[in-house]
């Protein structure tokens, strides 16, 4: 089942970045991820209630809530970084970057979770890499306009979320896994709220249109799904391969962005996401 969860983790991952994409418009990016942390930690504390699983809270051990804290850190600053990198680039260049992380995962993994390290694992990550550098592309009217910019914050994007990925391993181990995103979320959400409101930023929120709000809420029941499923599934099976079937996610992303956002791939754009797509697949052999 755990291969079930993973790839529905990557389809709402994938419906996630458009959605966000489309809220974030005319608002600063910081603030949009602090009013979707809301709606994701809501979502995540009612399927703790659904499930049952309130009583467990009180039973974590004290190295459980270290290691879920420290991956909602990572979490909330790979989310900040990610939506930021949104607001500056086209979704179809944001993203993959973003998840190129698989690499960074699967090397922390095998290095600091002792998971194997075969052939096609070792050849998936050259060819992810790959791929994402084929569709790394200056677009023709960001010559006069943002340039690279976007690119800083996706790196650092995927460097958090390579992190997010080992350290919600680790915390999960033995913690039922709708309490430990809830747990997760809460950390995000504070983080998020106070960057926010050490910037000022809750100034911005009335002139929000409803348009943003509408988005930005149903990105958050997005991303409250895929986290969902995805810590079900890390629960479950190893990290190293529940991670790059979540970073299939970019095939979802790049079709809505070219069906919603009118973005358009160009050849060698297209060739680096065969690439990528490649390269994630061998790593389920």
């Amino acid at each position: 089942m755990w291969i079930l969860y993973a790839f529905a983790s990557a389809f709402f991952a994938g419906v996630t970045a458009v959605l966000a994409k489309l809220g974030m418009e005319g608002v600063n990016s910081h603030l949009a991820t602090a009013l979707r942390t809301i709606v994701v930690a809501l979502f995540g504390w009612a399927m703790v209630w659904v499930a049952g699983s309130s009583g467990a809270v009180g039973a974590l051990e004290p190295r459980s809530w270290l290691f879920l804290i420290l991956s909602g850190l990572a979490t909330g600053g790979s989310w900040l970084c990610y939506f930021r990198a949104l607001q500056l680039g086209e979704v179809n260049q944001v993203a993959p970057v973003d998840k190129s992380s698989t690499v960074l995962t699967m090397l922390l993994s095998i290095l600091l979770l002792g998971e194997a390290a075969h052939w096609n694992t070792l050849l998936g990550m050259g060819l992810i890499l790959a791929g994402t550098l084929g569709m790394l592309q200056r677009k023709p009217r960001e010559r006069a306009s943002s340039g690279w910019g976007w690119l800083p914050w996706a790196v650092l994007s995927a460097v958090c979320a390579s992190l997010t990925s080992i350290l919600g391993k680790v915390g999960m181990t033995g913690v039922d896994s709708y309490v430990g995103t809830a747990i997760r979320n809460m950390v995000v959400l504070a983080m998020a709220w106070a960057l926010v409101l050490g910037l000022g930023l809750q100034r911005e929120i009335p002139a929000l249109s409803r348009k943003n709000w509408g988005f930005l809420a149903v990105s958050g029941v997005s991303t409250g799904l895929s986290w969902m499923f995805y810590y079900r599934a890390l629960q479950e099976g190893p990290a190293s391969v529940v991670a790059p079937i979540d970073k299939l996610s970019i095939l979802v992303t790049v079709g809505f962005s070219c069906l919603v956002l009118r973005e358009r791939l160009s050849r060698r754009a297209a060739a680096g996401l065969l690439v990528l797509t490649c390269g994630t697949l061998l790593l389920l052999l």
